[in-house]
């Protein structure tokens, strides 16, 4: 039976180092069961939040190369927003981590598209490239 994924998360975290999502959200969630060991691939995973399932993908090569797309996808999720999500993976991993504003939808194009970034200069809105 398919489960029907309502809602979603999605941030890009640079440079991503082996492990680092998984202890992340080992401390957000319960039951995480993903292997990140090999960040060079596509990695799938499950967690429970509240009882609820929940689906994580990550996707490597985002954004030229440096960056890993991490989406999280489930009926309920642990953070109401990208940039609550980013926040606290930001706090734990202390690279940059970026996330959209909120407003793009598929076909957009990306060329002006504004993004949130956290570094440790703070938060910032930024043009991409």
């Amino acid at each position: 039976m398919e489960i029907p994924w309502v809602q979603d998360l999605e941030i890009y975290i640079r440079d991503l180092e082996p492990g680092a999502v998984s202890r992340w959200l080992e401390g957000q969630l319960d039951n995480v069961r993903l292997d990140d060991a090999d960040v060079a691939t596509v990695s799938k995973g499950t967690g429970l939040f509240n009882g609820a399932a929940l689906r994580i993908t990550l996707y490597p090569g985002a954004f030229g190369k440096r960056f890993t797309s991490l989406v999280i996808e489930g009926d309920e999720l642990p953070w109401n927003s990208d940039l609550e999500c980013a926040r606290s993976a930001w706090r734990m991993m202390e690279g940059e981590i970026r996330c959209s504003l909120g407003e793009w939808q598929e076909g957009d194009s990306l060329d002006d598209e504004q993004w949130w970034r956290l570094d440790h200069r703070g938060e910032q809105q930024v043009v991409w490239n």
